[in-house]
């Protein structure tokens, strides 16, 4: 079984699938980085007590948030800021920082979130978006749309990693019988560097439809797709498509 996530979001995926009995092959495609520019950020962390809300997709977004505070030595002041966390994974990278998640969606998407939230922003409320560079744009554009100002910040980015050179042998002398792809970029990194042959007779599991949307458009056959973009649901995915 081959995971494609960055080393920095596989471990809990790769824990689970092997608590399945899967034997797991990490292959990272994407590294995590600090942004080129980390003044917004920066700058963000410094007046944090001036936002209503701070709204985290990721829990590279909380990572990333949480050491420029510490940098600019303003952590005590998220105290009086209200916390919104997309997915569990997230929420608990957030409660481990010592964080009260105030609002985390059942359905964990940002439209997801913005609906949880919507009713508790009003007109003149400030809201932090610390996000990947590529980050999906629906959470920030709902909220404009609601009439709260939203500052967007880039707290990493994801640039392709360098791939062994062995890594191409070793998916030719063992190729995986499952294939997880958690984003639409990992997919064509992945395919990019290692052609269609590098999944062989693989199933495919996606972690949502755009991505399954994503790997139909460059001519993969999707098996599975999560019900939840989790690791869990991940790992759900993957379950349905070994047993059909």
């Amino acid at each position: 079984m081959l995971v494609t996530r960055p080393k920095e979001r596989v471990e809990e995926l790769c824990f689970l699938l092997e608590d399945e009995g899967a034997e797991v092959m990490s292959l990272p495609v994407l590294e995590l980085r600090p942004p080129e520019d980390v003044r917004p950020l920066a700058a963000a962390a410094e007046s944090i007590q001036r936002y209503r809300w701070v709204v985290f997709a990721s829990p590279s977004a909380v990572e990333a948030l949480m050491e420029a505070l510490r940098e600019a030595g303003t952590a005590d002041r998220l105290g009086h800021v209200r916390i919104a966390v997309v997915g569990p994974r997230t929420a608990r990278t957030a409660e481990g920082y010592g964080l009260t998640v105030a609002a985390e969606p059942a359905e964990a998407t940002g439209l997801g979130l913005f609906e949880a939230i919507r009713e508790s922003l009003h007109p003149d409320d400030e809201v932090l978006l610390p996000a990947g560079e590529e980050g999906r744009r629906e959470l920030e554009v709902a909220l404009r749309e609601h009439g709260v100002r939203v500052t967007r910040v880039t707290a990493y980015r994801s640039t392709p990693a360098e791939l062994p050179p062995e890594a191409h042998e070793a998916l030719g002398q063992t190729p995986p019988d499952v294939v997880l792809f958690a984003s639409p970029r990992t997919a064509e990194l992945f395919l990019e560097a290692m052609g269609a042959g590098g999944l062989g007779q693989a199933k495919v599991v996606a972690i949502g439809p755009t991505t399954a949307g994503a790997l139909a458009r460059l001519g993969v056959e999707v098996a599975a797709v999560a019900e939840r973009p989790t690791s869990e649901g991940l790992v759900d995915a993957t379950v349905r498509a070994v047993h059909g």
